[in-house]
């Protein structure tokens, strides 16, 4: 089983989405949190509506602030615009996803991020299957 952790800045959108997709398709074979460097007071209006109409409620998560135990918790840290922000622990595995920030975004446009985070999530945990993956 390994332990992925979805850091973005606000912990309000892209993290949130990862996090939830990424346990609904995990089905209990992996473990996910999600962490913002700077984390906003609420998950974005936008993300929680196109979150629900793919049968997923985050409207009522609350942004976490990245904290030493969700570092040492982590096998996988998969990183998603927080650049600098995001501190590195040596020995941790990362992987820097580049994705368009959901906030403020049409339906459409949050839709297709949310599309395709799925789609790397599915790969991800493809991945995590493979012997001698952490």
């Amino acid at each position: 089983m390994s332990h992925v952790l979805f850091v973005c800045i606000q912990n309000a959108g892209r993290s949130q989405m990862a996090e939830a997709l990424f346990r609904r398709a995990a089905g209990g074979r992996h473990e996910a949190r999600s962490a913002g460097s700077r984390p906003a007071a609420h998950v974005h209006a936008e993300v929680a509506a196109v979150m629900a109409e793919a049968g997923i409620d985050v409207g009522g998560k609350v942004p976490h602030r990245l904290d030493e135990d969700d570092m040492q918790w982590a096998d996988l840290v998969v990183t998603m615009g927080c650049g600098d922000e995001c501190p590195y622990i040596p020995g941790k595995r990362y992987i820097d996803w580049e994705l368009t920030d959901p906030a403020g975004q049409p339906p459409e446009v949050v839709r297709g991020i949310r599309d395709d985070i799925a789609g790397r999530v599915e790969a991800l945990i493809g991945e995590l299957a493979e012997p001698n993956t952490p």
